[in-house]
């Protein structure tokens, strides 16, 4: 890629860059000062309901000759059957197996083959399908996501097959890395009732454990019309899709009753507790401290995204400068609201630097996290954390496939697609005071969670 001027790659999550133009930086600088701006940068979208309960959004956007198709289900790790971890993340697998009329492999043969891109993810709340393709591709591809809601087929060698990758992934994600049972463990600990304590990913007992019947009841109970909503973005004629749409999607059945829901309080925290785990795989050790937090539509969500863009979000951030260059105590500190439909967590996770004992940087740790609390960040770091998640937002939203993401994410885990044309203005108008409330509100009752090398401090004496 030519560099010159043209653009920025920048580090976004775990991994994934991002390229910034021009135009999404001067979109920024404006937003900076004119949070009204915010408002008129999502365009209309269409959002019906057919009769078997599908929900369709659609926004056309002819810029590009492309279209992102998504389909968002209501159903992620928190819907497993109990000892069953990991069906939601098997079915995700399964999902590109044979139905009546197309074999295996036929989604990446409808995508790949033709410029485009298929793929999936499931999280705690969701399983999302989405391609991308040339937007005269868009009913074949409509076609087929319609054709895999009503007629998957899930035989035994399909089933044995894609849980033997899922059990291979969980030995490559989890067990192999030195820090990868530590990320796991941090969820689990950290809910002491709700499902969001599962793994998602799942573990090879319980998939081991599951028969096919099994998997096709939790397809039978998920798997439906009413419990989809399908999105398209990009390059198509209005009529034309509703026309499609009708006749692929309009005759699937809606099976009728309830779809399963889980309904689990997690009891507040009281007072402060410590874990401790020893384990021969981390190097160092490392150190994590979790608070519960709001669900992902809570007037505070926006504030707590900023807290967390000021605390870690790169080299210039509070974590990294405090324990990181300044005190030497980590080699890594992090954190992250991560907010989700029924509630959240706001987790502070660090890898500490070699011969650096746990209690100094835990105090350390809870030191910035007693500042964040007591007093006001600056209004410069208020601006830099804002104006670096404009920018991320605002490339993410350059792509049909990032409006369709945020199109989806805002109607299935929030409630209202429409709230993505004031997702922008809510988090430029984020104040200092209130990023200082949310910390005071929700950086409260914390767990802490000691991963430890083999050879280091015994367990702390469990409670009588």
């Amino acid at each position: 890629m030519d560099s010159g001027d043209a653009g920025a790659w920048r580090i976004h999550d775990a991994g994934v860059f991002l390229f910034v133009t021009p135009l999404v930086v001067s979109v920024a600088a404006a937003l900076a000062a004119t949070p009204e701006a915010a408002g008129g940068l999502f365009p209309a979208f269409d959002d019906r309901t057919l009769a078997n309960g599908l929900r369709v959004l659609a926004l056309p956007d002819a810029r590009t000759p492309t279209v992102a198709i998504q389909m968002w289900y209501r159903v992620g790790s928190r819907d497993d059957p109990d000892g069953r971890s990991g069906f939601a993340h098997l079915f995700e697998h399964l999902m590109f197996k044979s139905t009546k009329r197309m074999p295996p492999e036929t989604l990446d043969r409808l995508t790949e083959d033709v410029g485009g891109e298929n793929n999936a993810f499931t999280s705690d709340d969701v399983t999302v399908y989405y391609e991308s393709v040339p937007s005269h591709h868009l009913e074949r591809l409509l076609w087929a996501e319609a054709e895999r809601l009503a007629s998957l087929m899930v035989g035994e060698a399909d089933f044995g097959t894609e849980r033997d990758v899922v059990k291979e992934e969980f030995r490559q994600s989890v067990l192999s890395p030195p820090y990868g049972e530590f990320g796991e463990w941090i969820v689990q600990a950290s809910f002491a009732e709700h499902p969001y304590r599962r793994p998602t990913i799942g573990n090879i007992e319980e998939l081991d454990a599951a028969s096919l019947d099994e998997v096709r009841r939790f397809h039978a109970a998920f798997y439906r019309p009413d419990n989809a909503v399908l999105v398209v973005v990009g390059d198509f004629d209005p009529p034309d899709l509703r026309r499609w749409v009708d006749r692929y999607f309009g005759p699937i059945p809606n099976p009728g009753g309830p779809v399963p829901r889980v309904a689990a309080t997690e009891p507040p925290r009281t007072g402060e507790r410590t874990l401790r785990r020893v384990s021969p795989k981390p190097p160092l050790p490392a150190l994590a401290v979790t608070f519960l937090a709001p669900p992902v539509g809570d007037p505070e969500a926006p504030a707590l995204e900023v807290l967390q863009q000021v605390l870690a979000g790169g080299e210039s951030s509070r974590l990294y400068h405090s324990l990181v260059y300044e005190k030497e105590l980590a080699q890594s500190a992090d954190s992250l609201a991560d907010l989700r439909r029924d509630l959240g967590l706001f987790v502070f996770e660090l890898v500490l630097a070699s011969g650096v004992e746990v209690p100094a940087a835990r105090a350390a740790l809870f030191e910035e996290i007693r500042r964040v609390a007591e007093s006001p960040v600056s209004e410069e770091e208020l601006g830099t954390a804002k104006n670096q998640l404009l920018a991320e937002k605002l490339s993410e939203l350059e792509t049909n496939t990032g409006k369709a993401m945020a199109l989806g994410e805002a109607a299935v885990l929030r409630g209202d697609p429409a709230l993505v044309r004031d997702d922008l203005a809510r988090l430029q108008a984020v104040t200092s005071d209130q990023v200082q409330a949310a910390a005071r509100r929700w950086l409260q009752h914390p767990l802490v969670l000691e991963y430890l090398p083999a050879d280091g401090p015994p367990d702390p004496p469990k409670p009588r």
